[in-house]
C-alpha cells in the first residue's frame, strides 16, 4: 500500500532518526498545497529527534509544493532536487536544512547506498 505524504509525515517522521547529523537542529514547514487548501507541517529537529505537528507556525525553513509532489518524494518516485529543479517545490529560508529533509524521504524502493553498490562490482568499499 502507498502512503500518502500525510500519512508519512504523522506515522514514520516523528522519532529518532539516527541517520540525522547530531548537530543538526532547525525547524521547518512544509506547505501542501491541494486545490484550494493548504496543510501545514511543522517538523522541529534537534539531536537526531524530529518533532511532527500539524502547524502553519512560521520556520527556519519552508518548503512548498503540490500534495501529488510529496506524495511521489514518499513513494521514492521524485527526488527532493528534481523537484526543485523543476520548479514543483519552493523554497523559503535556511536551505541548508533541505539535505535534512531529503533523508526524511524515502528514496526509490530498489536505491541503495553508494558504498554498497560500488562494493558489490569490486570496486573501493
Amino acid at each position: 500500500m502507498r502512503l500518502s505524504a500525510t500519512q508519512h509525515l504523522a506515522r514514520r517522521v516523528a522519532g529518532r532518526h539516527p541517520e540525522l547529523p547530531e548537530n543538526i537542529a532547525g525547524t521547518l514547514r512544509l506547505d501542501l498545497r491541494d486545490g484550494g487548501h493548504t496543510e501545514h507541517w511543522y517538523l522541529t529537529i534537534g539531536q537526531q529527534h524530529v518533532d511532527v505537528a500539524p502547524s502553519a507556525d512560521d520556520a527556519e525553513l519552508i518548503v512548498r509544493g503540490d500534495r501529488d509532489v510529496f506524495d511521489r518524494m514518499v513513494a521514492g518516485e521524485l527526488h527532493l532536487a528534481a523537484a526543485l529543479l523543476r520548479n514543483d517545490l519552493t523554497v523559503q529560508g535556511n536551505v541548508q536544512l533541505l539535505g535534512t529533509l531529503r533523508r526524511l524521504f524515502p528514496g526509490p524502493p530498489d536505491a541503495r547506498h553508494p558504498r554498497e553498490a560500488a562494493g558489490e562490482r569490486g570496486g573501493p568499499a
